[in-house]
């Protein structure tokens, strides 16, 4: 099956869910699975994996894996 296929028979499927709870299943998905940004090298980046990249980031600062200002330009000048 091709990928419009794919999408026009999910799309009728949703058409056809009757429960609220299942439709917020469907949409939390989505919203976890859509591409919301990019790595700086150019790789999509899902909701759930930009989260991911958060959580790391946030655990690195809390265990005060950080550069100074004059730190990150003396790294950028070796670039």
């Amino acid at each position: 099956m091709d990928l419009q296929t794919t999408k026009l028979n999910v799309i009728q499927k949703i058409m056809h869910v009757s429960t609220a709870s299942l439709l917020e299943k469907i949409n939390t998905l989505l919203d976890e699975e859509m591409i919301v940004g990019y790595t700086v090298d150019g790789q999509p980046l899902t909701k759930k994996a930009y989260n991911a990249r958060l959580k790391a980031a946030e655990k690195q600062i809390r265990a005060g894996q950080t550069l100074t200002q004059e730190e990150l330009e003396k790294e950028v000048e070796r670039w």
